[in-house]
């Protein structure tokens, strides 16, 4: 946004709330303005109407002279430590490699303030057990040398030096840390093994998503999947795979898969059911004499079947190979054990 800037609201924007007439006044093409950074410029006083102060819910009647001054200043944030259990499976002087459970999100987003959404993290839990950490991701971001998804589980590597960082940072982009993954996917694998090679880009509607529609941003991306084995019940066919990833996208095993058909269970995001039904009873439903019987039994779990299952990469200054695996949570192998237990049913 420049330093001032002044609009005169068009008629047409009578009823609309400030803030989101503000959202497509200040975006440029390629430069989109949130909502969050306009309301903090409403809070901070930097927006004028008719020469007097405005609330972001202000309703627009138009023709109202419409002042912008300045920059949004978000007071700077910095993770802070909390009390929270770690299942630290490895650890020297240089790193710790933890088993981050679902749910948990690494670190808070830029976007976040000092309250709920900037607590709970692993990185506040990373403060409270390790005190030192490495500096280079900045405040928000101490030891954060790569990242899992908030609903996938599994190890991931922390730095507690900016030494080790650095160090980590060139094996992950010279692709010598060697990630497996444990994912549960929808429908029948038909290939014992493959590759997926397609590019990954973040999806240009909706942005919360990856896409492997080539675009001008895409970058590339080598996921080798292999099956596990192969479920076939009446909730529907799965199948079990062993996912190891060249690279490190965001999402990446969960598009790639979700790109052959095949998205990870409990993955709404990418097309995945958001729950699994009993397809036996669902058939027989479909008589009427037989729809007055029980409803269908239900399958719902909460979260993506997607766990960072194993870790192989050499120590950054002793180069001494280190090799963890973590097995499957609780909650994965209770839906695997009730979806076997109806295999071929």
């Amino acid at each position: 946004m420049s330093e001032e800037r002044t609009f005169t609201a068009p008629a047409e924007a009578r009823g609309r709330r400030l803030d989101r007439f503000l959202v497509q006044c200040l975006s440029a093409p390629g430069a989109d303005v949130s909502r969050s950074r306009v309301q903090l410029l409403l809070e901070q006083g930097g927006v004028r109407v008719n020469g007097a102060a405005a609330k972001a819910g202000l309703r627009l009647r138009g023709g109202e002279r419409i002042r912008v001054t300045g920059e949004p200043h978000p007071a700077p944030l910095k993770a802070t430590p909390e009390a929270i259990p770690l299942d630290v499976v490895y650890e020297d002087a240089d790193l710790a490699v933890v088993n981050k459970p679902a749910g948990m999100m690494v670190h808070a987003g830029s976007g976040a303030s000092h309250d709920a959404r900037n607590k709970g993290t692993l990185v506040n839990a990373l403060l409270h057990r390790f005190r030192a950490l490495s500096s280079t991701g900045g405040d928000l971001r101490p030891g954060i040398v790569h990242r899992l998804d908030k609903q996938t589980s599994g190890l991931i590597v922390v730095a507690k030096n900016d030494q080790a960082h650095a160090l980590l940072s060139a094996m992950f982009a010279q692709r010598k840390v060697h990630k497996t993954y444990i994912a549960l996917v929808e429908g029948e694998v038909k290939r014992g093994q493959g590759a997926i090679t397609a590019a990954v880009s973040r999806d240009p509607v909706r942005r919360t998503r990856m896409t492997t529609r080539t675009n001008e941003n895409a970058r590339s991306a080598v996921s080798h999947y292999e099956v596990i084995r192969r479920l076939s019940t009446r909730f529907g066919k799965f199948t079990l795979v062993r996912v190891r990833i060249e690279t490190g996208r965001t999402h990446q095993i969960r598009v790639h898969m979700a790109s052959i058909g095949h998205p990870v269970v409990g993955d709404t995001l990418y097309g995945a059911a958001g729950q699994l039904t009993d397809q036996d009873v669902l058939r027989a439903a479909s008589s009427r004499a037989r729809r007055r019987k029980a409803e269908p039994e239900r399958l719902k779990l909460g979260r993506n079947f997607l766990h960072a299952a194993r870790l192989e990469f050499a120590q950054p200054r002793t180069l001494k190979p280190i090799a963890l695996e973590a097995p499957l949570p609780a909650e994965l192998l209770e839906l695997l054990s009730r979806l076997e237990g109806v295999a071929g049913a």
